[in-house]
């Protein structure tokens, strides 16, 4: 087993910093103010792999993998930093952010040079790991596992050692089959692989059957793909039309064979590599970048909103921080809560009231959003206040916002006359909007007349609900039954333009005394109710007015309630614990994977359109009925994860569903039989039709499960994307883990066509 990692792929062998990494060096790793500890660090020979030492009694040694690590932040970025250590070593620090739930990793190197060469390090080998191709990980995973089963590390791999691999891979063999590809592969007969007897054993162990079917059925060149076989297959089967130019592109672009190129043919290793890469994914990668009209008014859009967004886990406990905010707004969202009381020192602070959540500055969140706001995102992001401050504390959070935010925060209408409808996503980049209660309307930023210094205005629709529960669940508060007001500061009501929050009275009142800028938020039972009594009157409430969900208070546990019903009749802001991983967080990160993952999606021209009489409920003729028939073939998968590491025996037993969500009438699901013993590359060869009603608003999602006739399935790994977003033929399917990170070895091969109805 050769020591070919990240670097030798990649050409960042004899690198400075990479060198640097390899060598490691102390670094002090905080924890608290008083532990910071000296510990040893160093990348692994595999280039892939990072060691430290440990002082724990069992766990000497630990590692992480790159593909462990989200990103890598510079300075006192991260909330520990900023708590623990001093404002002098700001050039010291750095943070190791990981996928998952996974605790932060705080670090401060000897000196500022230090510091800039493990940032510049990590960060080079990180960017190198997601330039790999599929392939080229599979690799690299292989080897990996590989290295592991070979306990006496003498590079070369007795049958025992083989049988651990196999199982490290997710294999389940009987002996027999182990031992006839041991020997099949054991040329010299030594009883041990070693050198080109172990790139034998790989090349049997990934050889992708079904891609050798496909591949020989086009391939009628000299046993090659010419250009002309190549683009046969993308009319045929990817159902692409295409010039000839473009199979060429594809040729130049992914044919590692230098003679195969040379004579415009693509090898099965090149058409492998293009199935593996961004032109052979289910999802189109034209949508991989902002490709809607952002122009419209803003309550035209869906907008990826996050609900209690300072928790990181649940509502009773559960602490409150930066870093929640952090992980939103670079996942794309779009609108987050800041629930605000009274703090010490006279500093406002952020927690769930009424519980033991923990409490964070609000003056510390600001910066947090401040600096992370339009990272993965230029458009315009919302701040929902949940105001519960005294008058002096509200003045203190209007002080920070305006200070910290500056010119980025939206402080009166744009232009220089009374606006008739909300801003554009367009108009409003890299802006902050605030969501709050407004004291009086908004053509009073144009006159200035206004003296009062503070009003009583009635509390927020949502505050006000969970006062309501925090009373229930508190015996030494009892319950009132009357909505109560709080006063209002004039300095923080100036600077609600475009989001006034008002209580909903019905459609008719909103329509008839409602301003454009004043907006709604609905509980989820409200919402949900309303969409499926009142559908087409909310749809067209939601077409000049912004309207905001929120989950029932009494999902203590931060659970998630069903976004799909509150899209379907054009709601905007659909507020979710993105704390929480769940198939309805799944569902948003779907929805909002197009127009570039910006946080903005553009509604179908029905739930815009003022004539429009769309009910999801009970469909009738009009532009959104275009029936389709989607066909699914579930091919195979490919390195399935491990549901059960801890277990060395456990493999798991995949099975698929394909499911669809969107109005009730195209909502269902279908699965394919379980396999036993084999999450490396099970194939199912299994088909299923779906009937749409409504393309526009359906989603597909693919969910693999580890089968389990005694207890529920466990999740191995999912994708979500729009129907709109689908592309037919051949494709790739990548998995997310429950958080919705990127598995980076695994994923589906499926066959799809849509079609017009017959």
């Amino acid at each position: 087993m050769e020591k070919n990692g990240t670097a030798g792929n990649n050409s960042m062998e004899g690198d400075v910093d990479l060198q640097f990494l390899l060598t490691g060096g102390e670094l002090v790793k905080v924890r608290s103010s008083s532990w910071q500890k000296n510990r040893y660090y160093k990348l692994l020979e595999d280039c892939r792999t990072l060691w430290h030492e440990s002082h724990k009694t069992f766990k000497r040694n630990q590692t992480f993998t790159i593909d462990d690590i989200d990103s890598v932040r510079k300075g006192r970025q991260s909330e520990g930093l900023n708590k623990y250590t001093d404002p002098s070593d700001e050039e010291r620090c750095f943070s190791i952010i990981f996928k998952d739930r996974k605790k932060n990793l705080d670090l401060m190197a000897a000196n500022a040079d230090e510091a800039k060469r493990w940032i510049s390090g990590l960060e080079k080998i990180i960017a190198n790991m997601h330039k790999l191709n599929s392939q080229q990980k599979t690799e690299h995973w292989i080897i990996n596992s590989m290295r592991k089963a070979d306990k006496n590390d003498d590079n070369k791999m007795n049958l025992h050692e083989l049988k651990h691999f196999l199982r490290q891979i997710n294999i389940q063999v009987d002996d027999t089959y182990a031992e006839d590809l041991f020997n099949k592969c054991d040329t010299s007969k030594s009883g041990t692989l070693e050198g080109s007897e172990i790139k034998l054993f790989y090349n049997q162990l990934t050889q992708r059957q079904e891609i050798d079917v496909i591949y020989s059925k086009y391939a009628q060149t000299e046993g090659q793909m010419s250009a002309e076989d190549l683009l046969n297959f993308l009319k045929t089967e990817q159902r692409e039309t295409v010039p000839k130019e473009d199979a060429l592109r594809l040729i130049e672009k992914y044919e590692l064979d230098g003679t195969a190129k040379q004579k415009k043919h693509m090898t099965k290793d090149g058409f492998l590599m293009y199935l593996n890469q961004e032109e052979g994914s289910i999802f189109n990668p034209a949508h991989k970048q902002v490709n809607q009209d952002m122009s419209q008014p803003l309550n035209q859009y869906y907008i990826s909103s996050s609900h209690n967004t300072y928790l990181m886990e649940d509502q009773l406990k559960g602490p409150s921080s930066t870093e929640a905010y952090i992980r939103a707004l670079t996942k794309g969202c779009r609108c987050v809560e800041l629930d605000c009381w009274d703090g010490a020192n006279g500093e406002p602070v952020i927690y769930h009231g009424y519980t033991l959540t923990s409490k964070v500055l609000f003056v510390d969140v600001i910066k947090a959003i401040k600096d992370y706001a339009f990272k993965t995102s230029d458009y315009p992001v919302i701040l929902s206040l949940e105001n519960h401050c005294s008058v002096d504390q509200q003045k203190i959070m209007a002080h920070h916002l305006i200070s910290i935010l500056g010119d980025a925060l939206v402080t009166k209408p744009l232009g220089d006359t009374m606006p008739t409808h909300l801003p554009s996503p367009e108009e409003l980049k890299g802006k902050f909007v605030i969501k709050g209660k407004r004291m009086n309307k908004l053509d009073a930023a144009f006159n200035n007349d206004s003296t009062i210094e503070e009003e009583t205005v009635s509390e927020d629709d949502e505050a006000a609900d969970y006062k309501e529960n925090g009373q229930k669940d508190n015996p030494t508060n009892p319950p009132t039954t009357q909505k109560s007001n709080i006063k209002l500061a004039k300095e923080l009501s100036d600077i609600v333009i475009y989001c006034k929050s008002v209580h909903f009275n019905g459609f008719e009142h909103a329509k008839d005394k409602q301003s454009f800028y004043e907006m709604s938020s609905f509980k989820e039972s409200k919402a949900l109710n309303l969409a499926e009594t009142s559908a087409t009157a909310y749809m067209h409430h939601n077409m000049d007015k912004l309207s905001r969900i929120y989950p029932a208070g009494s999902r203590t546990d931060s659970s998630n309630y069903n976004p799909v019903p509150m899209w379907n009749v054009g709601c905007q802001i659909v507020a979710l614990n993105f704390q929480t991983p769940s198939e309805e967080m799944h569902l948003n990160q779907g929805r909002f994977l197009p127009n570039g993952a910006c946080g903005y999606i553009l509604k179908p021209e029905f739930q815009r359109s003022l004539s429009s009489q769309f009910d999801p409920n009970k469909l009738t003729e009009g532009p959104w009925l275009k029936k389709k028939t989607l066909h699914v073939m579930v091919i195979s998968a490919q390195q399935l994860p491990k549901v059960n590491k801890d277990k060395e025996s456990s493999i798991v037993d995949p099975l698929v569903k394909v499911e669809i969500h969107g109005v009730p009438a195209d909502t269902t699901s279908q699965k394919t039989n379980h396999i036993d013993n084999n999450g490396f590359n099970p194939m199912w060869n299994e088909q299923f039709q779906f009937d749409i009603q409504v393309p526009e608003l359906a989603m597909v999602r693919f969910v693999v499960e580890d089968y389990d006739k005694r207890t529920q399935n466990d999740h191995i790994g999912h994708y979500c994307l729009p129907l709109t977003s689908v592309q037919n033929g051949y494709r790739h399917v990548p998995l997310l883990t429950k958080r919705g990170d990127v598995i980076c070895t695994a994923g589906l091969f499926v066959h799809l066509i849509l079609m017009d109805a017959q």
